[in-house]
């Protein structure tokens, strides 16, 4: 068998024993999927009204301020659930099972690869449940095009990715699962202090800063104006850049960690 047929196969099986890990213990992602739906159901029922009426002026109806708050919502999701694989991958390296994997003939990337690969499809099906409660709750895209419709679930995918990795490597240097799911902190906070809630010129001098340069706003913005049909500007070559950066740099830790970490 070729080296490429050896680690199709064998990331199809850790793939397919992720999957199964996840299925068999649902309550973490459920878990991690409550906090997006609810600050959805809070941000646009007790304080929808008082938001449009801050970014629409006076007059604005709840609408204007579901379809503002929906696409930070869907990206606030993808940072949630990926603390689920930090916590997975941190039990795997404590409980035995890596070293075990490492006395097999299976391809040494494919534990990671299974991790990965079966992260993004988890968190690209909680954006799909999200989603749904968006529309539920008013929000509508019907202004966008089939094309940019493509673009921002491609935009979802690859923003997936990124933080999938730096949480995997998040997950290998926690010495247990509360240290892991401590240190996947940052992708639930950093949302928070974006514009998934207010735009950039709401903020103080002082704290625009901190919102702006960092990865979440940019792929927030991009996605807002893919979903709605407006303008991206610059905003979309920096999410893709961050997205890229993010992805290479937790590869490499990733890897760095896993060949070397004797647990």
């Amino acid at each position: 068998m070729s080296s490429l047929s050896l680690a199709v196969r064998d990331s199809s099986t850790m793939l397919r024993r992720n999957l199964l890990h996840a299925r068999r213990y649902p309550s973490l992602t459920l878990n991690l999927l409550l906090t997006p739906v609810v600050l959805l159901l809070l941000f646009v029922y007790v304080f929808g009204d008082v938001m449009s009426a801050g970014i629409g002026g006076a007059g604005a109806d709840r609408s204007a301020y579901v379809a503002y708050l929906v696409p930070g919502i869907l990206l606030m999701t993808i940072g949630g659930t990926t603390v689920g694989t930090a916590v997975s991958v941190s039990n795997d390296m404590t409980e035995g099972i890596i070293a075990r994997f490492r006395t097999m003939a299976i391809h040494r990337g494919s534990v990671l690869t299974g991790h990965v690969v079966g992260s993004v499809l988890q968190a690209v099906l909680s954006v799909v449940v999200v989603g749904a409660v968006g529309v539920a709750v008013g929000f509508r895209s019907a202004d966008a095009t089939v094309l940019e419709w493509l673009a921002a679930f491609g935009l979802l995918a690859l923003f997936a990715l990124a933080l999938t990795w730096i949480a995997v490597g998040m997950g290998m240097v926690s010495p247990n699962a509360e240290a892991a799911s401590n240190n996947a902190l940052p992708l639930i906070f950093l949302p928070l202090v974006s514009s998934a809630f207010v735009p950039l010129d709401a903020m103080p001098g002082w704290f625009r800063p901190i919102a702006e340069y960092q990865p979440f706003t940019p792929a927030i913005e991009t996605l807002r104006g893919l979903l709605l049909g407006t303008g991206i500007g610059h905003n979309g070559w920096l999410a893709v850049a961050w997205c890229l950066a993010l992805t290479a740099l937790g590869h490499r830790w990733s890897k760095r960690l896993y060949d070397r970490d004797p647990r």
